[in-house]
């Protein structure tokens, strides 16, 4: 069940067609068609080495395209310049440590302005805004999971790119510090931001996407609504969706809806 790819151009931030990413002798993505809209949430599903983050390194020019073509807000990623891309495109990665190399917050965020060529206090304000209360002096490891997360997201987000990407973004969060994020990249989304996120979190994909993309062996096998995708396969169904089967309800939340 893949969806139809919508015609290029217009509103879309992220247009890939036919692309094909070859790492050495592995053929790492093929035949790759992805469009994403100012907006829009989309879950990139699969398992291990299905080619999920090879996408995302494509999207922000990391991996350069074997076959096939990409463009972020209207440039082509691996050709663009750093200063050019970073405010089309913006990476949170799987590691959020690897942003970060300064010994202070303050540190980081300063540097945070310079590369985005943003005015002084920029990254300081969105960090303040987005989690509350962490210390300018405060050292980036001594940071929680969570924490380090939200200073990343803060770093991307300086630069005001239209279109953010994330790599397993729940991984090591506890119960609140993944809501607090499900509320930011709501609220980013409403503001216009397209966000794309490789997860294996199906209670993230239920809870906040519009559409979800699943991968296996390189290739989109299924692209389309979040209800409809994930109901129809058992591996990436949330738990309230197992049990109400065939209802496509996927939350708690939804289910307290519907009832009441």
């Amino acid at each position: 069940q893949v969806a139809q790819p919508r015609a290029p151009g217009g509103t879309d931030l992220a247009v890939v067609r036919k692309l094909g990413v070859r790492r050495g002798r592995v053929e790492a993505l093929r035949h790759v068609d992805l469009q994403v809209a100012p907006g829009e949430i989309v879950a990139l599903m699969g398992r291990n080495g299905a080619g999920k983050s090879t996408l995302l390194s494509a999207l922000v020019g990391m991996v350069r395209p074997t076959s096939g073509t990409v463009e972020t807000g209207g440039l082509v990623p691996h050709r663009a310049t750093p200063h050019d891309l970073i405010r089309k495109v913006g990476l949170v990665p799987q590691e959020p440590r690897d942003l970060l190399c300064a010994d202070t917050v303050a540190a980081e965020c300063a540097a945070a302005d310079k590369d985005a060529k943003a005015a002084p206090g920029t990254c300081r304000a969105l960090l303040s805004q987005l989690l509350p209360g962490i210390a300018d002096g405060t050292h980036p490891r001594d940071l929680s999971e969570g924490q380090r997360l939200t200073l990343a997201l803060a770093i991307v987000l300086t630069a005001a790119p239209p279109l953010l990407l994330l790599d397993e973004p729940t991984r090591g969060l506890d119960y609140a510090a993944k809501t607090r994020l499900v509320t930011i990249l709501r609220t980013l989304a409403a503001e216009g931001h397209a966000i794309v996120m490789a997860t294996h979190d199906v209670e993230l994909a239920a809870e906040l996407t519009h559409r979800v993309a699943i991968l296996a062996d390189g290739e989109v096998v299924a692209d389309g609504p979040t209800p409809e995708i994930v109901t129809s396969s058992p591996s990436f169904a949330p738990q309230v969706a197992k049990i109400l089967a065939p209802q496509q309800w996927l939350t708690v939340s939804q289910v307290r809806q519907a009832l009441s």
